[in-house]
């Protein structure tokens, strides 16, 4: 069980950079005062789950779900 334990605290480690990097390659939320008017909803932000941001917020949620459950995982007595 030691080999298990090692290669998931690896797969942890990797997805702790990866879901940082992720983090912070993404735009701020933030609108400005083209929310208020609703001049943002331009093409880009319609379509924004097929562009670039879509698949790092995607990537996201992916490494996240992996991070919570890596983690329970590790703090079981195995």
């Amino acid at each position: 069980m030691g080999v298990l334990r090692v290669i998931l605290t690896i797969l942890f480690v990797l997805d702790c950079v990866a879901l940082t990097a992720l983090v912070l390659m993404q735009e701020g939320k933030q609108q400005g005062l083209g929310s208020i008017a609703g001049l943002s909803e331009t093409y880009w932000g319609k379509n924004k789950g097929r562009s670039m941001e879509g698949a790092l917020v995607k990537g996201t949620k992916v490494l996240a779900i992996a991070f919570i459950v890596l983690a329970a995982v590790l703090n079981l007595n195995f």
